[in-house]
């Protein structure tokens, strides 16, 4: 009997440990089951979502790639082995859905005129969405008409990104503030468009002075309530800085407050792109977008060259005291730096927000890497380094998505900064002496 009962002891633990790998295997196949059963748990739930069955001659296809894209929100993902799929949203609206053709079997295509489609929620917050599929000959579009559709679309990017930098640019100059509020500012001209514009209806051929004139009073207040008064406390630029960040925090929120975490469209986001050069696609308000760009950029260009302020301006970029000591108002030109600095990023968060459909409250936050990004890239305190920086980084981050996943499209554009200035510190029209 004792023997019977030292075997058995001896036995537990061997019997637990197989006990336990029974259960973990059982676990895991439970949890693989229900992984099967609930397609979209690789993404984040919310009470909005698109979903539906792949199937050709009957048969479920497993592993296709579809994507959903729209109201500045995208995602993706894979048809399990039933053939099922599902993409979470954050809130009801038009997206469009695209089936990767490259995922399906050789000689199956999705019928219709394209391998996308514009849908959209009826009165529920779920949608199955119904897809075709044919046999057929898969048509692909050569690689140099895809880098050309790139790059316009990365000239268009960089244009609006000029606009912001330049005004970053020129705060540095006058006053050698690194000022992290910026993206607020650009922030803040899309909620004036969206309240005017979308809320109150208001023709945006209105809207678009309302935006400027606002953003030159959002700048013209925080230099007359806040920057002025702290330098004349003689704070050194690191206090400066670290300010510009918490201030660029409470307005943030101050967004959050008022509008909410969703996203917003203005009049006309989303206009189909029926505007074609070739194997070029754009839309009306790509086009409107660029020449509003050019024409503002051009009119800076002419203050800075033409004009006694723009002189100044310069000048005090280049030698503040001896600026100063020469006659020149630093203080009104400041000013009057900040009050274009705030009116260009104003114009420039609603070209943002049709560029990269809709309004939020963080978007400034999303874009002010890139922003300063362009002015270390084109040099510190020179506005025509800022347009060539802009331009370079706008066009990288667009081409670089034939060769590079679009979520790390911003990956290339850093790098070549970071390759830049170990070549050539100052940037590409900065000067040495910017550095001391």
């Amino acid at each position: 009997m004792g023997s019977t009962t030292t075997a058995a002891r001896r036995a537990a633990p061997w019997l637990a440990a197989l006990l336990g790998v029974l259960l973990a295997a059982a676990m895991v196949f439970m949890g693989g089951a229900a992984a099967q059963a609930a397609p979209g748990d690789d993404q984040e739930p919310t009470d909005f979502y698109f979903g539906g069955v792949i199937t050709f001659e009957d048969e479920p296809l497993e592993g296709v790639g579809v994507a959903i894209e729209g109201n500045g929100f995208n995602a993706e993902t894979e048809t399990d082995a039933d053939g099922r799929w599902r993409l979470y949203v954050p809130e009801k609206g038009e997206y469009t859905l695209t089936v990767d053709e490259s995922t399906l079997p050789d000689g199956v295509i999705v019928e219709g005129d394209s391998a996308s489609q514009d849908v959209e929620f009826g009165l529920t917050n779920t949608k199955i969405v119904n897809l075709f599929l044919g046999e057929g000959v898969r048509e692909t579009v050569p690689l140099w008409a895809q880098l050309l559709d790139r790059l316009m679309n990365g000239l268009n990017f960089g244009l609006l990104l000029a606009l912001a930098s330049v005004g970053v640019s020129l705060i540095f100059g006058t006053t050698g503030l690194s000022n992290f509020a910026h993206g607020e500012m650009l922030t803040f001209g899309a909620i004036v468009a969206l309240v005017f514009g979308s809320w109150l209806a208001w023709p945006m051929w209105i809207v678009l002075p309302v935006v400027i004139l606002l953003g030159g009073a959002l700048g013209w207040s925080l230099d007359a309530g806040l920057w002025k008064p702290l330098r004349r406390r003689g704070l050194g630029l690191v206090q400066l800085m670290i300010v510009s960040i918490g201030l660029s925090l409470a307005i943030r929120y101050v967004y959050l407050y008022f509008i909410g975490g969703g996203t917003y469209q203005l009049p006309g986001a989303g206009a189909p792109r029926d505007v074609r050069i070739g194997p070029i696609a754009l839309s009306w308000i790509d086009v409107a977008s660029m020449a509003t760009s050019v024409v503002l950029l051009v009119a800076v260009a002419y203050w800075l060259l033409r004009t006694r302020v723009g002189k100044a301006t310069r000048a005090i970029s280049d030698n503040p005291g001896l600026a100063a000591a020469s006659g020149i108002n630093v203080d009104r030109v400041i000013r009057i730096v900040w009050i274009l600095a705030a009116a260009l990023a104003a114009i420039a968060g609603v070209l943002w927000a049709y560029f990269r459909p809709g309004v939020k409250w963080d978007m400034g936050g999303q874009v002010l890497l890139l922003i300063f990004a362009a002015v270390t890239l084109g040099g510190l305190g020179t506005a025509f380094g800022a347009l060539i920086g802009s331009l370079i980084v706008g066009i990288l981050v667009e081409v670089s998505t034939l060769w590079i996943p679009p979520d790390m499209k911003y990956v290339g554009a850093l790098a070549v900064l970071i390759i830049i200035l170990l070549v050539r510190p100052q940037g590409i029209l900065g000067r040495k002496e910017r550095l001391g």
